[in-house]
């Protein structure tokens, strides 16, 4: 770890993985979370696990969720909770594209924020089954960065991912850029956890105990 979080939280007892968010005095969430002020951007692909969002709802947080197997194009399920067909994505279709495909809804988190008129999230969480690399480096490239607190990414490590190409090296040197982008930005890591119910596989090899797929939870040092 590279920061010490003493006060951990939300409620993840009941869900698949521990998406833990820090509550510490000294950052902004949990001021934010006091003053019913706090927003969540939830980014998935088909998950129904859906605990951490509605304790961070009850908590008084605005709760936005991005899946594109939403039924409706936007649903309030209750006061602070949304949920949006929208596929979150590390570009933007083609215009001609969009118009041919009405059920689909993909976009890059910047042109969310425009439309949503919404300049800081609190928490940005993110389980897109291997395409967290190029949406991390699409937040790093474009400078979202800046406007989100914290940062629950689930990584997947038993190939490539979406779009990264290259020999084990190249791929490993990505990854690590992507982490160093972080640190620059002043994000520092406060959480790992490694889901052992997942193949122990890394880059397509067999690891005796690793694991595929971690979840990991950043703070922005600098978040006001």
């Amino acid at each position: 770890m590279q920061i010490v979080c003493d006060h951990m939280g939300t409620d993840s007892s009941l869900a698949s993985n521990p998406w833990l968010v820090c509550l510490d005095d000294r950052f902004g969430l949990i001021h934010q979370i006091r003053n019913k002020q706090c927003r969540l951007y939830s980014l998935g692909l088909g998950s129904d696990d859906i605990h951490f969002e509605t304790s961070m709802a009850n908590n008084g947080c605005e709760v936005h969720r991005f899946d594109p197997s939403v039924k409706s194009a936007h649903i309030l399920e209750s006061h602070r909770f949304w949920h949006h067909r929208v596929s979150i994505d590390w570009r933007d279709p083609h215009p001609a594209v969009a118009a041919q495909k009405t059920h689909s809804n993909t976009r890059k988190l910047r042109s969310i924020l425009d439309e949503f008129g919404h300049h800081k999230i609190d928490v940005l969480k993110a389980d897109l089954e291997s395409a967290e690399w190029k949406v991390l480096e699409n937040l790093i490239l474009e400078d979202v960065l800046d406007q989100i607190g914290q940062l629950i990414f689930e990584i997947h490590l038993h190939w490539p991912g979406f779009e990264v190409s290259g020999n084990d090296s190249s791929v490993v040197r990505f990854w690590y850029s992507l982490f160093k982008e972080l640190e620059w930005k002043n994000f520092r890591l406060f959480y790992s956890y490694k889901d052992l119910s997942k193949p122990q596989r890394f880059l397509k090899k067999d690891i005796l105990n690793a694991s595929s797929c971690y979840t990991l939870s950043w703070v922005n040092t600098r978040w006001k």
